[in-house]
């Protein structure tokens, strides 16, 4: 490649674009441009050539024809060693073009603002992914710029090399520019396979999913040192997520760093009321809701404190300074809350390492909420599990109705038991954890182990199971311990066993109608 002596600009996002088009000029670099392009330029006095007087047809259909043309994409196109090529360029008055500046409409810009269809449908850039892709493939005859943050590295480059490109910054832009466009039709892909053609969503799961992540950093390592590891951004998503959330102190997080704070984001994120969850390995060694953030917090501590040494704090709410000041007195990897107030944010950043997240609110939408569990050859897609459980979910299976203050804990359980790894057992007291038995092969080892770590006599608590009890084993172990209240999700061909065995004992049992398994 040569110099650089005639470029396309056609852009959306105009940051930067006179300044930038303003040193190509003074460099003799030819203009040619379009539309809303040229408009901007000439006004600042550079000199550019309308597409359309160089093609001789002129723009039309609102703009959505106007750099298609074999005048164009010849020109960018053309193979410079190629005599045939040039040849034909030549029998058609074709200029070489050398430089392609060009960034697409604001398609997913339009979406998140809800835009209606016929605004969504017009954002669907069509000549400006042409021209990037025309220009990518031949980066060995041509340079494409998608991105005016490259404006000025590029204009170095071409002062500082006679006004060429290397070979190597040619190779770059054109990965960079490929890579572009296929986010760009990716997200119109992934966005209009939700929808009909009225722009209302569909239940169906896609006939293709097309995922799009942008990499954020590489961590020091995956679950273990041995393995690499990076965390990617999901473009679809919104803030109020883990990934997208404010770090303001401490070190990088690692992998298991992240997986924790999902785990536990994911569990407060559940209540109304102040909560708190404690989380180890993407279990909770405690959890509550209460009155205030701070009795949720000692109440959550209380469950398992040997356990909380070196975990992941979550919180619903802003943390507070008198909760602050109770943490600080722990060994904690992370917090993660929607807001820290500034108290609390100065109490906790004299602990050196200790890493704090802000979220801002957090996210909630299961319209596009899935899970994805990669396996050998494919991949695993589901809703995530954010059904809440309300007392309007109960069936009293029972004699014994549980009592006001029983339903309450009931419930606080089964909403928690749902976040523990499978088979998983949970106690609960006054809306807090006192017992959790988590990703055990049997049920009753998971209610042994619930018992065992129980840091107070479980007498009068309740108990949830994630799924339904095979046998009615559990029923008697938790009756022995004085248990008095039980949920589970019923469905077994056991269950009258297990009805029969709560009505000896004059326990309370509920059903839910909904397993909660969790095999991560």
């Amino acid at each position: 490649m040569g110099k650089v002596l005639n470029s396309i600009i056609s852009v959306y996002d105009k940051r930067g674009l006179v300044a930038f088009v303003s040193e190509l000029s003074k460099m003799g670099v030819k203009i040619y441009s379009t539309g809303g392009s040229h408009k901007m330029i000439t006004e600042e006095g550079i000199k550019a050539t309308k597409i359309e007087d160089y093609t001789g047809f002129p723009e039309m259909m609102d703009g959505r024809v106007k750099s298609l043309h074999p005048k164009v994409h010849g020109g960018i196109l053309a193979c410079r060693n190629n005599a045939e090529h040039m040849k034909s360029a030549k029998d058609h008055g074709i200029e070489m073009f050398d430089l392609v500046v060009v960034n697409l409409y604001p398609f997913q810009s339009v979406v998140e603002k809800g835009g209606n269809m016929d605004e969504i449908i017009e954002n669907i850039d069509i000549g400006g992914p042409t021209l990037i892709r025309s220009a990518a493939k031949n980066f060995r005859n041509c340079a494409v710029v998608t991105s005016p943050d490259d404006y000025w590295e590029i204009l170095e480059e071409l002062k500082n090399n006679d006004g060429t490109l290397s070979i190597e910054t040619r190779f770059k832009l054109s990965k960079k520019a490929f890579a572009h466009t296929a986010l760009y039709d990716g997200y119109i892909s992934s966005y209009l396979s939700l929808i009909n053609s009225s722009g209302e969503r569909i239940k169906e799961d896609p006939e293709i999913i097309t995922l799009q992540f942008t990499k954020k950093e590489g961590l020091r390592y995956g679950e273990n040192p041995h393995q690499k590891a990076s965390v990617y951004v999901d473009r679809a998503s919104s803030s109020g997520t883990v990934v997208s959330a404010e770090q303001l102190h401490g070190k990088q997080l690692s992998f298991n760093n992240y997986m924790d704070l999902e785990s536990a984001k994911n569990i407060v994120s559940d209540f109304e009321k102040p909560a708190v969850a404690i989380v180890k390995h993407t279990n909770p060694c405690g959890a509550a809701v209460a009155e205030s953030l701070h009795e949720a917090y000692s109440l959550a501590f209380e469950c398992d404190p040997v356990s909380a040494f070196g975990s992941i704090i979550a919180v619903n709410c802003e943390l507070d300074e008198k909760t602050a000041v109770m943490i600080s007195q722990l060994f904690v990897e992370a917090v993660i809350a929607p807001s820290f107030h500034e108290k609390s944010l100065e109490l906790l950043k004299k602990k050196k390492n200790i890493r704090l997240i802000e979220t801002g609110s957090f996210a909630k939408n299961p319209d596009m909420d899935w899970e994805f569990k990669k396996i050998s050859g494919g991949l695993l897609v589901e809703d995530s599990d954010r059904r809440i459980i309300s007392e309007k979910d109960l069936q009293f299976v029972t004699e014994r109705k549980p009592l006001e203050d029983e339903t309450h804990d009931l419930i606080f359980a089964q909403n928690l038991v749902k976040h523990i790894k499978s088979n998983a057992i949970l106690i609960a007291l006054n809306g807090a954890s006192i017992g959790i038995g988590a990703g055990q092969m049997s049920r009753i080892d998971a209610l042994e182990i619930a018992l065992k770590k129980a840091n107070k006599p479980v007498a009068g608590a309740v108990m949830a199971s994630d799924a339904f009890f095979p046998f009615r084993d559990c029923v008697d172990m938790a009756a022995k311990a004085g248990i008095k209240a039980i949920i589970q999700p019923g469905g077994s061909i056991r269950d009258k066993e297990s009805i029969d065995a709560c009505n000896e004992y004059g326990i309370a049992m509920v059903f839910t109608g909904v397993r909660s398994f969790r095999h991560l």
